[in-house]
C-alpha cells in the first residue's frame, strides 16, 4: 500500500511526458485525504502551476462556491486532476499526457478511498466514465466507476465561460448532496 509521502515524492520526480519539464510546480492534490467525496478535474492552469494547488484561480473560486451550496468545503473533500503539470497555454491535456499521469491519480483514489467520485468536465469524464461521454447530455447522471457512484459536472471554467449552464449545474449539485446524505 502506498503512503501519501511516498506517492508525492515519486510524482514530483516524474518526467514521463513533456509537461514535467515545463511546470513551475507539481499540482498534486489538496483536501481531506480520507474524504467521502473526491473531485477530479483535467489539469492545472496558470494559477495552479504557480501555487502548486488545484483549483485556485477563478475556476477554483467558483468550485468553492459550488461546494458551499451543498454544505461542503475543501476540508471535507479531496480535489485532484488527471495531469499533475500544466499543459501549455491551458490547452486540454493530450491523450499521451493523460496516460502518463493517470496512474498517479489512480493511486490517489486508492489512498483516499472516496465513496463518491465527481468528475469536473468532459476530459475527466471521458477518462473514467466512457470515451464518448457527452458532458452536455450526460452531466448529473450517476454511473458506477471503480465500484463507486460517480457523476460528472460541468467544469467550473466552462461555467465561467457560459453562465447559462449554472442552473442545471445547481440541480446536479443538489443531486450530489442527496447522494452524500445517503452516506450518513
Amino acid at each position: 500500500m502506498d503512503s501519501w509521502d511516498a506517492l508525492k515524492r515519486e510524482c514530483a520526480d516524474c518526467r514521463r511526458c513533456e509537461l514535467g519539464s515545463t511546470r513551475t510546480n507539481l499540482v498534486f492534490g489538496v483536501g481531506n485525504e480520507n474524504a467521502d467525496v473526491m473531485f477530479i478535474g483535467e489539469g492545472p492552469g496558470e494559477q495552479e502551476d504557480r501555487k502548486g494547488e488545484p483549483f485556485v484561480g477563478p475556476a477554483g473560486q467558483l468550485l468553492d462556491t459550488m461546494l458551499e451550496i451543498i454544505d461542503l468545503d475543501r476540508t471535507k473533500v479531496y480535489i485532484a486532476n488527471i495531469v499533475k503539470c500544466r499543459p501549455p497555454r491551458n490547452r486540454d491535456p493530450l491523450p499521451d499526457e493523460q496516460m502518463a499521469c493517470i496512474g498517479w491519480l489512480q493511486r490517489q483514489i486508492e489512498l483516499v478511498n472516496p465513496r463518491i467520485l465527481v468528475f469536473l468536465g468532459r476530459i475527466a469524464a471521458t477518462a473514467f466514465i466512457r470515451a464518448d461521454f457527452r458532458i452536455t447530455k450526460e452531466h448529473g447522471q450517476w454511473y458506477n466507476v471503480l465500484g463507486r457512484p460517480a457523476m460528472a459536472l460541468y467544469h467550473p471554467s466552462a461555467l465561467l465561460r457560459d453562465p447559462s449552464k449554472r442552473p442545471e449545474t445547481f440541480v446536479d449539485l443538489k443531486q450530489l448532496q442527496q447522494e452524500i446524505r445517503k452516506l450518513s
